[in-house]
């Protein structure tokens, strides 16, 4: 909340434009800004840094050198606990925190920890072997991943030849193992009377059950001290101990049963591509499970070049270049290790181990409650430094940054004030946050009171609310000096092909506005009949419909009401057929044409592919035009897209249709230079790799 003193200008009192006051006093402006804040990185580029750089297999671009020098200046010559990457889409936030993790293992931070999206693990491991000389690389994203992690731990004292990288997929970190509530039964039996009013009826034998301590026996007590039935901790969902001698309540337990090891091996080799059933069969009769399951757990290589017994390759080329493609992005493993790994490197693990904590598409993380965002901060704990990369820091709202900057420079924000409170909480912290450097809108409503039987009466109600803004205050103290910016378009150098954006409006036929108009007209009739009553539920409703309906008109539209699905508010047929375009599915097709003339592939965004699914009747229109379109849908496991993109290609694909949701972090798109975006979608965090 901010106020403002508005003073009338007299004519004594001298007035100067904006504008007119920066030309005249900027630059004096700027030297005292640079005088009384000098920045921590002023473009002199240490030699031995830049050495470190020249020495990597691939160079980074200027404008990419001066970003990870201004970042290792922070962290390494300011010493301060945590930087921020903020770059656009495009402009290799990868390849400039690898540099900067050479760097810092130049200065001495050995070992890098690197949280990522489970889809670009390996491609972080690839980009890492491509970069830095000599580096280590563990990949902690597979049901391994605790073997892995024991066995590192057995290594700590062995000094590695060159800079060693463990990249945990953001999902594998926060999993944690399966358990169930463990105890004992006990029975009490005693002597009571069968009347509990009559003291001299006759004594009957009543038997009492109750839940034990598998190590003491001791009865385990609730409130009261009254012992547990055994009913009551069959269903716990919380971790509990003994209160007598401290044992463990709880065991450890497989989500389900064990499979036959014969049939593990079955299922994992059938998940190579080019590999099936009878393959799979062919396989086990010739080289058997055992044999099977040690290459693919340990040399994969000598698992695509498999020879028969006459000494012929079992695969072709083919298939041994699509096999080998896929091993490079996928984990095969025959355990069962489901530990939260996070969890494990906080218990098991010296502090610092792990020096630096890379996390790759860090605004992932800035939710206060999220599972992801907590096992982050755990990480965060235990390393010296941590390096932030994002393309869109925040989203409008104050609020987005706090959790973030909490987790990952908890002293500076100690330091500030913002602490837990007595019940072990961030709220307060995060509502003082927002009151200081948010907006926050407190909403008066006053209605008449009937309650009173003798007056008249009125009764106000506030509530308070967060809106978009975010203080300069904030910006100067949190952002500006621990973030470095760079734009696609301070790359420069002539490395990027030139980047157009076109707006393509598309009319829709006069049926199409004659059926929308009355759509609306009745749609804002029942919306307002029911803001008018105090009911909102029919926001969403209504706000949905009319933007998709143009989408849509090819099928039925029957909008009901949110609370009574009986209730129909309003109806519209379908206008065009199955295989008749509409206007903007027209002109999608048109420009597919002219691309196609020019051997330019087309990638297709769309919004629509839950309930309203338009991907399917796409795909059916382009293929009636002759053109090779494929669907990618969420079914395709994100760590298999990028493979799964690249499979389609080679298949001759002209045109690829999918969600931007599916595609908007570190997918390499660039076999599609020509981009549609049939909606835009209102999620601002969703900018989808267009490089």
């Amino acid at each position: 909340m901010t106020a403002e003193l508005l003073i009338p200008a007299t004519d004594a009192t001298p007035t100067m434009s904006l504008h007119q006051f920066i030309n005249d006093f900027g630059s004096d402006l700027l030297h005292a800004v640079e005088r009384e804040l000098p920045p921590v990185y002023a473009g002199a580029r240490p030699e031995h840094r830049d050495q470190v750089l020249d020495a990597l297999k691939r160079k980074p671009f200027d404008a990419q050198r001066e970003a990870v020098h201004a970042a290792t200046a922070l962290l390494v010559d300011k010493g301060e606990q945590a930087c921020v990457l903020n770059c656009d889409m495009g402009t290799g936030k990868t390849m400039m925190a690898i540099c900067a993790a050479a760097i810092l293992h130049a200065e001495g931070y050995r070992r890098m920890l690197i949280l990522a999206p489970p889809h670009l693990v390996y491609k972080w491991r690839r980009e890492i072997l491509d970069t830095v000389p000599n580096a280590e690389v563990w990949v902690l994203n597979g049901p391994d991943t605790l073997a892995k992690l024991l066995k590192f731990r057995e290594l700590l004292g062995v000094n590695p030849k060159g800079p060693q990288f463990f990249i945990m997929g953001r999902v594998r970190m926060r999993m944690g193992f399966h358990w169930r509530p463990a105890f004992g039964v006990r029975n009490h039996y005693s002597l009571e009377a069968a009347d509990g009013c009559d003291s001299d009826s006759p004594k009957v034998r009543r038997r009492t059950t109750f839940a034990c301590c598998p190590d003491c026996g001791q009865a385990i007590t609730g409130e009261n001290d009254r012992p547990l039935h055994p009913d009551e901790l069959a269903h716990a969902d919380r971790r509990t101990a003994c209160s007598h001698c401290g044992g463990r309540l709880w065991t450890l337990m497989r989500p389900c049963a064990q499979r036959p090891r014969q049939e593990l091996v079955m299922d994992t080799v059938q998940q190579l591509p080019t590999i099936g059933p009878k393959t799979a069969h062919r396989l086990m009769n010739l080289f058997g499970e055992d044999t099977l399951a040690d290459m693919l757990s340990d040399n994969l290589y000598a698992f695509i070049n498999l020879m028969d017994d006459e000494g012929n390759l079992v695969f072709s080329d083919r298939q041994a270049k699509r096999m080998e493609r896929a091993l490079a992005n996928m984990e095969l493993s025959f355990g069962d290790g489901h530990y939260q790994a996070t969890e494990f490197v906080k218990r098991y693990f010296p502090r610092n181990t792990f020096d630096v904590l890379i996390v790759d598409e860090g605004h992932e993380y800035k939710s206060g409650s999220s599972a992801q965002g907590m096992a982050m901060a755990v990480l965060a704990t235990q390393v010296r430094k941590t390096l932030l990369l994002t393309g869109t820091l925040m989203a409008g709202y104050a609020d987005d940054l706090f959790f973030l900057l909490w987790r990952i420079m908890t002293r500076r924000m100690r330091e500030d004030g913002y602490q837990y409170n007595s019940r072990g909480s961030l709220g307060s912290a995060s509502m003082a946050w927002m009151r200081e450097h948010g907006v926050l809108k407190e909403i008066y409503k006053e209605k008449e009171s009937s309650d009173l039987r003798t007056a008249k009466g009125k009764r106000t109600t506030v509530r308070t609310s967060k809106a978009p803004g975010f203080g300069p205050k904030g910006i100067a103290r949190y952002v500006l000096p621990y973030t470095v910016f760079l734009k696609l378009k301070d790359i420069g150098q002539k490395v990027l092909p030139t980047y157009d954006e076109i707006f393509h409006e598309v009319d829709m036929t006069p049926a199409m506005t004659h059926v929308y108009s009355k759509m609306q007209e009745t749609l804002s009739d029942h919306l307002k009949k029911a803001l008018r009553a105090g009911d909102n539920t029919l926001l969403g409703v209504v706000l949905n419909a009319l933007l998709a309906w143009p989408e849509c008109c090819f099928r039925p539209e029957n909008i009901t009401h949110p609370r009574d699905r009986q209730k129909t508010l309003h109806f519209n047929a379908a206008l065009f057929g199955e295989y008749e375009p509409t206007p903007k599915e027209q002109a999608l097709i048109d420009l597919c044409r002219d691309e196609h003339a020019q051997g330019r592939r087309v990638l297709i965004y769309t919004v629509y592919t839950g309930t309203r699914d338009t991907t399917t009747r796409l795909k059916t229109l382009l293929a009636r035009e002759g053109f090779n379109a494929a669907v990618l849908k969420a079914t395709v496991a994100t760590d298999k897209r990028e493979d799964w993109i690249v499979d389609q290609v080679e298949r001759g694909c002209d045109a690829l249709i999918t969600n931007p949701e599916l595609v908007k972090t570190g997918l390499d798109l660039l076999d599609f230079p020509t981009i549609v975006f049939l909606q835009t979608g209102y999620n601002v965090y969703v900018r989808p790799e267009v490089a």
